[in-house]
């Protein structure tokens, strides 16, 4: 494989579905923690609910598919509202331990084996998708220069992008009203804003709960577009991940997850495609690496990075260091 087309086929990641789900995620935690201060490590959790949502509805209860949206986005609500009740008035690292273990507990749930007959049990759920790919107005493949996507691929990259829109469009608009402007002060100092009145517990769930619904999108968009809910796809490297996509684009701003979720799956493929080609061509010696390396050496490289990103740029490519910057030094 040549470098013309490793780079051709890296730049398809840019738009893929694997970059708006992690926007869609990173998007949720943005307002959670970019804007609010909030430390949520289970937005696997939420994502997992949204898809679930769907499944549970449409394949184990032979229900609509619309309902089965509507479920998602509910359960979404309902456990940002059980995850918040109780840690919310308390120190931030309360919530961080609370939705870490949540994420863990959606999981395991959902891939038990006594559970096996609502959720599929470890190998998930099937067939809920045919709804979604019946709304298709897509008839033929769509040829985008060196790029061709076929007619589902091509359904679930418009919903998904439309999703990520109306989300970025969200963003931008609430961070400019003066319920935005409460949430950075919240971050700031959130002593200093309840001493002007303002309920802030009430602000923070807020916050925690528009963050999930938008990270139950996500596992909505993902699980469609598979065509299966599996619940170890919604493990916490899922969470890991959308933080790190959020700290790359910049944290406290409207378009840095988006550019940091195309950023990082473009960087994927390319140094997986690139690392292949080095070693198919002799430029890298067995003894040093094979192709079965190449999946951690990505994630190896992109982790460092991260690091020099931490170091040299904290705020992140799009952030300013005046609003938020994370300081690794």
């Amino acid at each position: 494989m040549d470098w013309g087309s490793i780079f051709e086929l890296s730049l398809r990641e840019l738009i893929g579905v694997q970059a708006i789900v992690f926007a869609l995620a990173a998007i949720g935690i943005n307002v959670q923690f970019g804007y609010t201060g909030l430390l949520n490590f289970g937005q696997a959790a939420f994502a997992a609910v949204g898809g679930y949502g769907i499944a549970v509805i449409v394949t184990t209860y032979d229900m609509s598919f619309w309902l089965g949206l509507v479920v998602g986005i509910a359960g979404a609500v309902v456990l940002a509202l059980l995850l918040g009740i109780p840690t919310l008035r308390l120190r931030a690292d309360y919530l961080a331990i609370v939705t870490i273990a949540a994420s863990e507990i959606v999981r395991l749930v959902g891939r038990s084996a006594w559970g096996r007959d609502v959720f599929g049990g470890s190998d998930g759920i099937t067939g809920f998708s045919n709804d979604f790919y019946d709304l298709n107005p897509f008839s033929e493949p769509l040829e985008l220069g060196p790029f061709e996507f076929r007619e589902r691929v091509l359904w679930v990259l418009a919903v998904g992008w439309t999703l990520v829109a109306i989300c970025t469009l969200v963003v931008f608009l609430l961070m400019r009203s003066p319920w935005g402007r409460v949430l950075k002060g919240i971050r700031e100092d959130e002593d200093a804003v309840r001493s002007l009145g303002k309920n802030v517990y009430a602000y923070k769930m807020q916050s925690l709960v528009i963050g999930g619904v938008m990270g139950a999108l996500a596992g909505m968009v993902y699980s469609l577009f598979q065509g299966a809910m599996q619940p170890d796809v919604y493990a916490t490297n899922f969470t890991f991940f959308a933080y790190a996509i959020l700290i790359l684009g910049g944290a406290a701003t409207v378009f840095g997850p988006v550019l940091g979720a195309m950023i990082v799956w473009f960087s994927f493929q390319f140094i997986d495609l690139a690392l292949r080609g080095a070693i198919g061509q002799g430029y890298i010696p067995d003894w040093l690496m094979d192709s079965n390396d190449t999946g951690a050496v990505r994630f190896m490289l992109t982790g460092v990075v991260l690091i020099l990103l931490l170091v040299f740029r904290p705020q992140g490519i799009l952030g300013d260091r005046r609003e938020i910057a994370l300081d690794a030094r």
